[in-house]
């Protein structure tokens, strides 16, 4: 069966499999920005509520997959990975529009989510389903992002990293006491991942959460200088 990891084939980064996900990523996101203006006028509340809806029956189905087959662990299994974090954080702002959330899902979703596009912690292959719903989910968070900012109109702001900063700061200490109470590695503050992945490059641990969070800050940073509101896009708005 599709959801049967058993017989499922190991996922290889960089494989067929893997640069054919991050190609349909680039067209979509591309698709998007060519098609920004076109759309932005459009009534788009019933495409907003069925892809909140579909993000939440394919996480649902995940879950479903992990009881299922006995895989489903406190010390694995809980929302606590930061994309995971942002995948829930994104589907409340397609249901609700909150500008506040918007801070967070850009800076955190784009931040997390390209960088497990490229190095993905993901153990089975296509066509199993844990493979659709990583990258289903994945590349969703980053496509709600990209949504609000060119379609929606949303832009970030240099407060919106602070506000994402402080919100990162607040959840750290929250994840280690859940990581230590349950044994578990959620946000990998307890270790690195065994695939390859940023981290490799971030030293050792624990010094590897420290320069993460600049790490985090600097991405944040170029992101609002690539994407923050013009002087001249607020003229020609008004």
């Amino acid at each position: 069966m599709w959801m049967d990891a058993v017989g499922s084939e190991p996922f290889v980064m960089f494989s067929g499999e893997h640069i054919a996900a991050i190609v349909f990523f680039v067209m979509i996101i591309l698709t998007m920005y060519l098609l920004r203006t076109r759309v932005k006028n459009l009534r788009l509340r019933t495409f907003e509520t069925g892809l909140a809806i579909s993000l939440i029956a394919v996480e649902a189905l995940y879950y479903y997959w992990l009881i299922s087959t006995g895989q489903w662990t406190v010390a694995n299994s809980l929302p606590l990975e930061l994309c995971s974090i942002s995948l829930i954080l994104g589907i409340l702002l397609l249901l609700t529009g909150n500008r506040n959330i918007f801070d967070i899902v850009f800076f955190v979703g784009i931040g997390g989510a390209v960088q497990a596009l490229l190095t993905p912690v993901l153990f089975v292959n296509f066509p199993h389903f844990r493979y659709f719903h990583f990258f289903y989910t994945h590349i969703g968070i980053i496509f709600i992002a990209f949504y609000y900012l060119w379609i929606k109109g949303y832009r970030p702001t240099f407060l919106a990293v602070a506000k994402t900063m402080l919100f990162l700061n607040l959840l750290l200490p929250v994840i280690l006491l859940i990581n230590y109470a349950a044994g578990g590695n959620y946000m990998f503050l307890s270790r690195k991942p065994e695939t390859g992945s940023l981290l490799d490059y971030l030293g050792p641990y624990p010094w590897y959460i420290l320069t993460l969070e600049l790490a985090a800050f600097t991405i944040f940073l170029l992101l609002w200088l690539i994407f923050r509101e013009r002087k001249k896009e607020r003229v020609y708005s008004s």
